[in-house]
């Protein structure tokens, strides 16, 4: 329980520690979250969703909070990456996980494209909600939405960059979407559409990423 005495960051970040021991490795409610640490039900709410914008806890669609992405990185780090390469040698073309982080997405990993003319972001590369199929996906959008559930993956043709295209499917587990594999590859190479040509090799690499992870909680 936070220190009455703790002031300024320190106490911020004492709240913090104490919100993220209640959450531990269940779902928790901000009243729980409040019977906890010793906060208000409303003090508790506010910094569990400041938390939930910078990945240290994830809102569930119920309204309870739980760990982040920032606690299962290194598990999507290990597991993700074999399968990008996978992903990238069977169909030629860009894989890369993507994460959300606040109102950006963000590039965890990239296994490039062999082919001279290619689709390319290094990981580390940060850009907003929702552009791209990526960023429709983890934006979470009713269209998008919609999308997702009608035929498992959200493509995105020429929207972001001109000449580009690319498709996304959700790394789902029990916490929900905690990340987004996305296939990207320049429109000349395509003959349907991304997603048509691609949708179930990134289905499948993105069900493989999440199986993945729940092995190693």
């Amino acid at each position: 329980m936070p220190s009455p005495e703790t002031n300024g960051s320190n106490r911020t970040l004492e709240r913090a520690a104490a919100i993220l021991d209640a959450v531990g490795r269940s779902a928790v409610s901000a009243s729980e979250l409040s019977r906890q640490t010793g906060l208000s039900v409303s003090t508790a709410h506010r910094l569990a969703l400041q938390m939930v914008d910078y990945g240290f806890l994830r809102r569930t669609e119920s309204g309870t909070f739980r760990l982040g992405d920032r606690f299962v990185r290194s598990a999507l780090e290990n597991a993700g990456m074999p399968v990008l390469q996978e992903l990238r040698d069977s169909t030629g073309e860009t894989a890369q996980l993507w994460v959300r982080r606040g109102d950006e997405r963000v590039c965890l990993l990239s296994a490039d494209s062999q082919h001279e003319l290619r689709a390319i972001l290094p990981a580390g590369s940060r850009l907003p909600l929702p552009q791209g199929s990526s960023g429709r996906l983890l934006a979470a959008e009713d269209d998008a939405l919609a999308e997702l559930a009608e035929v498992g993956w959200i493509e995105s043709v020429g929207t972001r960059t001109p000449g580009l295209g690319s498709i996304s499917a959700p790394v789902q587990t029990d916490e929900g979407i905690i990340a987004a594999v996305c296939l990207a590859m320049p429109l000349a190479r395509v003959n349907k559409s991304p997603g048509q040509d691609f949708g179930n090799q990134v289905i499948e690499a993105a069900e493989k990423i999440a199986q993945a992870v729940e092995r190693r909680k």
